[in-house]
């Protein structure tokens, strides 16, 4: 498979997204969001989603001249319309409001509608870690999972995220689905079988078959549990922030939808963690240290800080997206 250093990455991306008409500076953001998901391993979020963005773009399904438009501005309150952009750069400001705000009172909390997939959401508690804040971070898409005893598509993956300022920083980042739905396009795109209990067919059938289970629905993770939490997530994102449920939200990758806004809510909360001890004192160094002892490590603590990548780091794509990233470059003169 190719390998591409970080630095040309970004620029590639950032180039290709300029070229069909978005600002520089949230091209930058965005490129950077996506190539950071790719150091990480996590290639269903980064460069992979780069050409659904470019046709949404060109379809009308993302404005690229968006801008955040203030909803709701109180101190430790802010609520803004996405007017339609790029999810990446619109949840990194989100989070640099959070984090400035909740420096200033405590704690913060930041929600955006109208927006679109943001890509891998522990990127977004970064600017909390960053700042030595706990971060949390909750947003939704299309529906993919059917309610408990259901057989409908009724809730999105449901994916949250969480930063803990450690000693590395602890960085949860979970779909609340047996898997993220990007996992099963990238499993699409090679042709790969799907693990047992992942997804079921539209009809509700288990499947292991990767398309199938793309036009299908995703399980839950841990089955009722991982069904609660999603509803949870849904519930601070498209039912509270909206304007739409994930029922109603356009699938990214069906190209005959490219044209649908997506609507999608993102929500992240920033908390001072200085101000939240009763002693004076935190324990995260004494948790860490414990956590190493008993064998184990810190969840996400061998993931690089996305705000600060080395330009000469290798990450690595599938053929199929070198390729597609050849063609878009081809058909937009970059």
């Amino acid at each position: 498979m190719p390998t591409l250093n970080v630095g040309s990455a970004i620029t590639t991306a950032t180039s290709l997204l300029e070229a069909v008409g978005v600002p520089t500076q949230e091209a930058a953001t965005t490129a950077r969001c996506m190539v950071a998901s790719d150091r990480w391993g996590i290639g269903s979020h980064g460069l992979m989603r780069l050409p659904f963005y470019l046709a949404r773009l060109q379809a009308g399904g993302i404005n690229p001249k968006a801008e955040l438009k203030v909803v709701t501005d109180l101190p430790s309150l802010v609520v803004f319309d996405g007017d339609d952009g790029l999810g990446h750069w619109q949840l990194q400001k989100a989070s640099e409001i959070a984090s400035e705000r909740a420096m200033v009172n405590g704690v913060a909390a930041v929600g955006v509608g109208r927006s679109n997939h943001c890509g891998a959401l522990g990127i977004y508690v970064w600017p909390m870690i960053n700042r030595g804040l706990v971060g949390i971070a909750f947003s939704t898409g299309p529906a993919v999972m059917p309610p408990w005893g259901g057989n409908q598509p009724l809730l999105s993956t449901s994916p949250l995220a969480a930063g803990i300022p450690t000693n590395p920083p602890t960085v949860v980042d979970l779909a609340t689905s047996a898997v993220a739905r990007g996992k099963i396009q990238a499993k699409a795109q090679a042709g790969a079988e799907l693990e047992p209990g992942w997804a079921f067919t539209k009809d509700g059938a288990p499947t292991t078959d990767a398309k199938e289970g793309l036009a299908g629905m995703l399980a839950p993770l841990g089955g009722v549990k991982g069904y609660a939490i999603a509803v949870l997530v849904e519930s601070l994102t498209g039912m509270l922030i909206g304007p739409t449920l994930a029922k109603n939200i356009p699938d990214m990758f069906a190209a005959s939808q490219d044209g649908l806004p997506q609507q999608i809510s993102h929500f992240v909360i920033a908390i001072d963690a200085s101000k939240l001890s009763v002693d004076g004192n935190n324990r995260t160094s004494e948790f860490a240290q414990e956590v190493n002892s008993a064998g184990g490590r810190l969840p996400g603590s061998n993931r690089v800080n996305p705000e600060n990548l080395n330009d000469d780091d290798e990450i690595t794509i599938t053929d199929q997206v070198s390729e597609q990233l050849r063609t878009w470059s081809t058909k937009l003169g970059i």
